[in-house]
């Protein structure tokens, strides 16, 4: 066995030369290596110098890494890393690997890297005579009718012998003797099968029984043999054996066949009758895979399938059937049973190698992953091809031998994708084609490629005036999309718009926080608004950065008082008065006050209100406009001198408010009002008080007396019954008389004398109102009687006015204006409820007229 192993090495070894020589004479690069060796080499046994033949030095073979490709289960060989001899690394059986095949090789794929290169590696595998023939049944039984006339044949089978070529069954020897001959057939498929032939006629009463011995031999060197004993009994006479319809059936069966279906159905017939006719059918003789694969009804000679058949296991099968009759006599047949490959076998798919994570920058064409498939099906239902399942910038490619590569194609972003998972599907051309799935997970690591991102375009940042120093004042937020030392993000102000000074004195940044602080209190008066510029950088190399504009405007605050511009204060020990004609009449402006606020804004909008006068009925002032009216006509018991205070006060969150006291005198020239104001003594501020108190009784006292009236009438008229009385403030029909009102009822109450009301009609007709300008002594009581009432009433609608006025809201629109009339300064007004013409007025400074 050494010297057969040695033989073939060296064969092997002047094969690779002359396969070399050839490839350098023809200059093509072959990525296949051939060998060849025999069967049941020892372990160990070396097949080649794999490095050598692929033009590596030694030093090579571990820098590159030279190794075998584990992709199948079991491993027949192995590289030894130091020399790069390939040896034999399983018991390798041509018989148990190949069948009956007459090519027989194993090949596997060899790998070196730097660069990356992969070889296809071919092993022969040569047959050796291992195996001996050896015949299925050790003894043969055949039972021979005396009647059988010379030149009958019994079947005697075949000798099973693995091996090929001449190693395998060559030949059959039969024991001497004279009444039978040995004939050997040879099949299509160059199986020999083994016949004995009648020579003489057989007498059983002469010799009933025959021992023989038969011999199968392969053509080995040396040949090994098998042998069988043939033992033959003589039968009496039955002179018709069965005869099959055909010596040989041939069968085409698809390996989807189920269990318990028909193949076929021998028939035999016997022209014999009785228990001569009857035919029984056997296996008489066939393989084990076959044995347990098909079954056969020894009554109809129906052959089933008992086991699930794959084409991968077996492609053919050949089976001998025998039928005997009642007599002993029996016919064979051949039935030959050809398995259909059909598609049963999904694709395999074998990652040999991948490449994770990847950068995000990386070029298209760079390699993720090589995988190998198999199909174990044959023809279409073998070829494979391989496709990506979803829309991923990834593609694959075929190199050789069911070999792929997995490559990028087109942009990584790790900040849309951080991760990929690559579905591939294998999938064969059979109908209908199988597919296989498998996912390979691709992680894509960081690099610096986007720069910080603000939330907005632009900030705007609103700081109240008056603010403490170093309070924040705003926070700018930026993001990074990128990951770990990429995203951190530090701040920095830039530049602003401020030049006189640098703009670390005005605010600050917290370089992790972004948060503004104020390095100082800012004034709205002096200083509105400023721009400043802040960068936000991350920590890449190189580092990325992006800038954002911030625009602080200073927000105001009611920390100004409203200024009086007019009338300005008098000098000290002087007054200032304004002179009014004692013929005015009600509306006459007397003069307007004038005066502005530093605030802007709510803050800036100012009311006038009259605080404080000698005679409260007497003037009116413009809540808006600062003008101060007569509300009446000047009367004999008013004071020639009236002093008015007046307030004016802002809309601030907190009001702030500033007061000028005016002293007004009655007179129609200045010489006429310069004697009236020395004789004249001013009242004092406690008797003026007192005066709006009488009034405000008296009118209490009348409101009383009114009501109790008002309720004894109707008590009254409810009794009687009478309802006409109340048809007095009704208009009358088709008639001009009707109650006539004052002129004043709209902007007040009816004073007594007009709520009386008369039932009849001819009193309602006598009832009638002055219409003359000259007033009786009545008429100035009734009118001092109302004016004390409306007085009272002025009174405390002035103290209303002023409440409203605090809680009045602010309109929304800032640039809300007043009319001209109503704006403060010193332009001139324009003619209306509240507007005069400032020239009607003079102003006189009389000096220590009126000195308290």
């Amino acid at each position: 066995m050494d010297n057969r192993h040695k033989d073939y090495s060296q064969a092997a070894r002047r094969q690779v030369r002359l396969l070399l020589l050839l490839s350098l004479i023809s200059k093509i690069a072959s990525e296949e290596v051939h060998y060849s060796i025999p069967e049941e080499m020892e372990e160990g046994s070396v097949v080649g110098n794999l490095a050598k033949d692929l033009g590596l030095n030694t030093g090579e073979i571990a820098k590159r890494n030279l190794h075998a490709l584990a992709l199948d289960k079991k491993q027949y060989f192995a590289i030894n890393t130091k020399n790069g001899n390939l040896h034999i690394k399983s018991r390798i059986d041509r018989e148990e690997m190949c069948g009956g095949n007459a090519l027989c090789q194993i090949s596997f794929d060899a790998m070196i890297e730097n660069p990356m290169n992969i070889f296809h590696v071919n092993v022969e595998i040569q047959d050796i005579n291992d195996n001996a023939p050896q015949f299925l049944n050790g003894d043969i039984k055949i039972e021979a009718s005396e009647l059988s006339i010379p030149g009958a044949i019994f079947l005697l089978g075949k000798a099973a012998d693995p091996d090929i070529g001449l190693n395998s069954l060559q030949s059959y020897q039969l024991s001497p003797n004279h009444y039978f001959v040995l004939q050997v057939r040879e099949g299509e498929d160059g199986s020999k099968h083994a016949e004995l032939v009648l020579n003489k006629q057989l007498d059983r009463e002469s010799e009933s029984s025959f021992h023989l011995t038969l011999l199968a031999a392969d053509g080995g060197k040396p040949a090994k043999t098998g042998t069988a004993k043939i033992l033959i009994n003589v039968i009496d006479a039955n002179d018709n054996p069965p005869v099959f319809l055909q010596k040989v059936y041939k069968i085409s069966l698809k390996e989807s066949k189920p269990k318990g279906s028909s193949v076929v159905q021998v028939k035999a017939t016997d022209r014999d009758e009785g228990s001569n006719a009857q035919i029984s059918y056997s296996f008489s003789t066939t393989d084990k895979s076959a044995h347990h694969k098909f079954h056969l009804d020894l009554q109809n000679g129906t052959i089933t399938v008992m086991e699930t058949l794959d084409f991968e296991e077996a492609e053919k099968y050949s089976v001998a059937v025998e039928a005997k009759d009642g007599g002993g006599l029996v016919a064979h047949c051949n039935v030959e049973i050809k398995i259909l490959d059909e598609n049963d076998n999904a694709p395999e798919i074998i990652l040999v190698s991948s490449s994770s994570p990847i950068r995000e920058d990386s070029p298209s064409g760079t390699l993720v992953a090589l995988i190998n498939v198999k199909d174990r099906d044959s023809g279409e239902n073998g070829d494979v091809v391989c496709h990506l399942l979803s829309n991923l910038p990834f593609q694959i490619v075929s190199t050789s031998n069911n070999y792929y590569k997995v490559l990028t194609d087109g942009i990584l972003d790790r900040e849309n994708t951080p991760e990929y998972n690559i579905t591939i599907t294998a999938t064969d051309k059979g109908n209908p084609p199988l597919s296989t799935l498998t996912t390979i997970s691709v992680q894509i690591s960081d690099i610096n490629d986007n720069p910080p991102a603000f939330e907005k375009p632009s900030y705007t940042a609103y700081v109240p005036e008056n603010n403490p120093s170093g309070a924040s004042i705003f926070r700018v937020k930026a993001s990074d999309r990128d990951l770990d030392r990429n995203a951190q993000i530090t701040y920095s102000i830039l530049k602003s718009n401020i030049e006189d000074l640098p703009i670390s004195s005005y605010v600050s940044i917290n370089s992790e926080s972004g948060i503004i602080y104020a390095q100082r209190s800012f004034d709205y008066e002096q200083f509105r608004e400023f721009q400043l510029q802040v960068k936000a950088q991350d920590g890449g190399s190189p580092a990325l950065s992006s800038n954002v504009t911030v625009k602080v405007l200073i927000v105001d605050q009611n920390d100004n008082s409203p200024q009086i511009l007019y009338p300005s204060k008098a000098v000290e020990g002087s007054a200032l008065f304004e002179m009014i004609p004692r013929s005015a009449d009600a509306d006459y402006l007397v003069t307007k006050v004038v005066a502005v606020d530093a605030d802007s804004g709510h803050n800036a909008w100012l009311s006038y209100h009259l605080l404080q006068a000698t005679e409260p009925g007497l003037f009116t002032i413009g809540h808006h406009t600062g003008e101060i009216r007569t509300s009446r006509t000047f009367l004999e018991r008013d004071a020639v001198k009236q002093k008015v205070v007046i307030l004016v006060k802002d809309n601030g969150h907190t009001s702030l408010s500033a007061t000028v006291t005016l002293n007004l005198v009655f007179a129609e020239n200045f010489q006429e009002a310069l004697p009236e104001m020395k004789n004249q003594s001013s009242l004092p501020d406690y008797q003026s008080d007192l005066q709006f108190y009488l009034v405000l009784a008296l009118a209490l006292i009348s409101f009383l007396f009114l009501l109790t009236v008002i309720l004894a009438i109707l008590m009254k008229l409810r009794r009687s019954g009478n309802p006409k009385f109340l048809q007095c403030f009704a208009p009358v029909p088709h008639s001009n008389n009707g109650i006539i009102f004052p002129p004043n009822y709209e902007e007040g109450t009816l004073p007594y004398s007009y709520q009386l009301c008369l039932s009849s009609e001819s009193r309602i007709q006598q009832y009638a109102f002055p219409t003359t300008s000259v007033q009786t002594a009545e008429d100035i009581s009734f009118q001092n009687q109302s004016e004390a009432l409306l007085t009272a009433n002025e009174g405390s609608s002035l103290n209303c006015e002023m409440d409203k006025s605090d809680t009045q809201a602010q309109p929304v629109n800032t640039d809300w204006r007043f009319s001209q009339a109503q704006r403060p300064g010193t332009s001139g007004s324009q003619n209306g409820d509240e507007n005069g013409t400032w020239g009607r007025n003079s102003q006189v400074e009389i000096r220590n007229a009126f000195k308290p």
